[in-house]
């Protein structure tokens, strides 16, 4: 079998439907219905990758998430039929790698376990990170597009590694802040974070008005993509 994937919800219907395709597509799966039971079959399973409703009976599912994230350092990726951004960001601040709203498309979804599997693959020290035409070399901090070298400043360059390092996941604005100007930036540098991705675009963007690597998650932060 592949990749060991957890489902902790408490819909049933959900939980079937899930197991029945992700089997198909080769993983192995296990199921919880709570978040109880869900943390203690996180320390039984070990699983590769957890899918988590926050809408849980017992408990909320961020509490789940900040619990698991005591310890468990594989990718998260949130169910919710919450569509406000406050919850989407809480949850990513908080651990989730990903999060996808109810109800769902399955192309998509199995697109974000897919990312989110190669991302935890391709963690242990590989100095060059590509995505699509993009190359980083985490190493040599240099920056090329289809082989053309492109020069970036420190702020351009830093904002871009984080974007790198976690691609085709959506990093927060204070995430961002954070990385890049420091632990406590997010309340007084929150207005230089659009005008440096605005300064990265127009580098490593064909068309800086149509980005097609570093898309915009409206009251959320930014995801880089490989362009279709």
């Amino acid at each position: 079998m592949g990749a060991k994937l957890l489902i902790i919800d408490d819909e049933s219907s959900i939980r079937k439907f899930l197991r029945v395709t992700l089997e198909a597509h080769g993983y192995s799966v296990s199921e919880a219905v709570s978040g109880k039971d869900g943390i203690l079959q996180s320390a039984m399973v070990r699983p590769d990758l957890i899918i988590l409703d926050v809408g849980l009976p017992d408990m909320d599912g961020t509490t789940v998430l900040s619990q698991l994230r005591e310890w468990y350092t594989n990718p998260i990726l949130v169910l919710t039929v919450r569509d406000d951004e406050s919850g989407k960001v809480f949850a990513l601040d908080h651990g989730a790698d990903d999060y996808i709203t109810k109800p769902f498309g399955m192309g998509e979804f199995m697109a974000r376990i897919r990312v989110a599997l190669r991302h935890m693959a391709n963690q242990p020290d590989n100095p060059i990170v590509t995505v699509g035409p993009l190359t980083v070399d985490l190493a040599a901090r240099t920056v090329t597009r289809d082989g053309t070298s492109i020069r970036l400043t420190p702020i351009e360059y830093d904002l871009l590694k984080v974007l790198v390092t976690n691609a085709g996941r959506v990093v927060t604005h204070r995430h961002l802040l954070q990385q890049v100007w420091g632990e406590h930036s997010y309340e007084t540098t929150g207005h230089y974070l659009r005008i440096y991705i605005g300064h990265l675009r127009k580098k490593i963007e064909i068309d800086r008005t149509r980005p097609k690597f570093i898309i915009t998650e409206p009251g959320v932060g930014y995801r880089l993509v490989a362009p279709s």
